[in-house]
């Protein structure tokens, strides 16, 4: 698999960095000139940065985490690319997401419930199990967050990519992230401070994540533009054995 980091900026699009956003790419296992591609989330502003690495009608499913703006807003420019489109309106591509996720994108685009953006996606719960998709199984996990949240493992050719979302450290995203490849850890949160509990993690946190999950590699992310992304790296040393990253805008991983 591929991963492009699209988006990595936490609750909201930064200076270096459009929100929350990854696009995952693999071969088809019979066709090798057919590529598959998923969204891990579709935050603020990402919609615009997808387009330098991939033509967005050319993406096969959309996976959102949780409905905070900063992880699925671009569904409504997405919407607009697809239905009004020079050639023609665009065949319907899944969204999985919780539950609530068609009402709430309509509600966001300010459209009525029926039909929504009911004829240009079609609208899946995200459950606890897996979603198969061309050369992908997705697993998704309930997470600790205010709202309903999911982390999201990503598996191809034995390989697999876990993607926290937005999380406070838990044992659902330790046991989904158990011998990934790569682990995308959000670390909105810095040690030391007052932060409210079951929200996100703080460097050492996803760092000991980690490690307990016996990870390949951690690539933090979500990490708001109000903090140094240097200190979620400094807080993640000593914790975490293997190698660790710091998500960037247009960054590429090869799992």
């Amino acid at each position: 698999m591929k991963v492009t980091v699209i988006g990595c900026s936490g609750s909201f699009a930064g200076p270096d960095s459009t929100a929350s956003c990854y696009l995952v790419e693999a071969p088809d296992t019979e066709d090798p000139t057919r590529t598959w591609r998923i969204l891990l989330d579709l935050g603020s502003g990402a919609l615009g940065a997808l387009q330098r690495h991939c033509d967005p009608l050319l993406v096969d499913a959309v996976f959102i985490s949780h409905l905070h703006p900063d992880h699925f807003f671009d569904i409504s420019g997405y919407y607009v690319l697809r239905k009004y489109h020079p050639e023609g309106p665009q065949p319907q591509i899944p969204v999985w997401g919780p539950r609530g996720t068609k009402s709430r994108m309509a509600r966001a685009y300010g459209l009525p419930l029926d039909p929504g953006m009911n004829d240009e996606f079609a609208f899946k719960r995200l459950r606890r199990g897996e979603v198969e998709l061309g050369p992908f199984t997705v697993t998704a996990r309930r997470v600790d967050h205010p709202i309903e949240a999911y982390a999201l493992r990503v598996e191809c050719g034995g390989r697999a990519l876990v993607y926290s979302g937005d999380t406070a450290a838990c044992d659902s995203l330790t046991r989904l992230a158990r011998g990934a490849d790569l682990l995308l850890a959000e670390a909105a949160f810095r040690d030391g401070r007052d932060n409210p509990p079951h929200v996100h993690m703080t460097g050492s946190e996803a760092a000991r994540t980690a490690e307990d999950a016996a990870v390949g590699t951690l690539v933090l992310t979500h990490i708001p533009p109000w903090h140094e992304k240097a200190e979620a790296l400094h807080e993640a040393e000593g914790v975490y054995s293997g190698p660790v990253l710091l998500a960037a805008e247009g960054a590429t991983y090869e799992v």
